[in-house]
């Protein structure tokens, strides 16, 4: 499958830009010698762009949320980059952006509960996988907020919901 969609990156949570991953199989810069990246045994890189020397080293990377820390001359820059699909499924609501305990697990979207896998009691961790929820023909895996209990479970295997409706009730 050819990835057509731009990805999206964020260096700093200052500056955006979009890059086709055309762009850089295509670069001109490539091309005419104006862009030079060299690996070093350290693992390290070292960049010749417009006639200037850069050195980059990977210092962090978290590849769950698409970040990675780069130390370039000795300036430090985060860079998150996103992809069609991320953008997507922020879109869609399925991205909280936060840590915090859900006493209410809702749909995120409408859509059809195709396997509930928790039951009322049961202690869940964050991360756990409480139900499957099928929506634009994708299944989407409705996972915990944080650490708790399941109080009840409000909704059927089988059942259409609509977005925002009540799925779960945690302690």
């Amino acid at each position: 499958m050819q990835i057509t969609e731009p990805f999206k990156v964020t260096v700093n949570a200052q500056h955006e830009f979009e890059l086709h991953p055309s762009d850089v199989a295509e670069s001109p810069l490539v091309k005419e010698g104006a862009f030079d990246l060299v690996e070093q045994a350290d693992g390290s890189f070292h960049i010749l762009h417009q006639g200037k020397s850069y050195h980059a080293t990977l210092i962090e990377t978290d590849y769950a949320k698409h970040e990675y820390v780069f130390l370039m001359n000795g300036s430090r820059f985060t860079v998150h980059i996103s992809d069609h699909y991320d953008r997507l499924v922020k879109q869609l609501g399925l991205h909280t952006g936060s840590n915090q305990k859900a006493n209410h697990i809702k749909a995120p979207m409408p859509g059809l509960v195709l396997n509930i896998l928790v039951e009322a009691g049961m202690d869940v961790h964050k991360g756990d996988a409480l139900l499957i929820l099928e929506a634009m023909k994708m299944e989407n895996v409705i996972k915990a907020a944080g650490d708790g209990k399941v109080k009840a479970v409000k909704v059927e295997k089988g059942a259409a919901v609509d977005k925002g409706q009540l799925l779960i009730e945690m302690d």
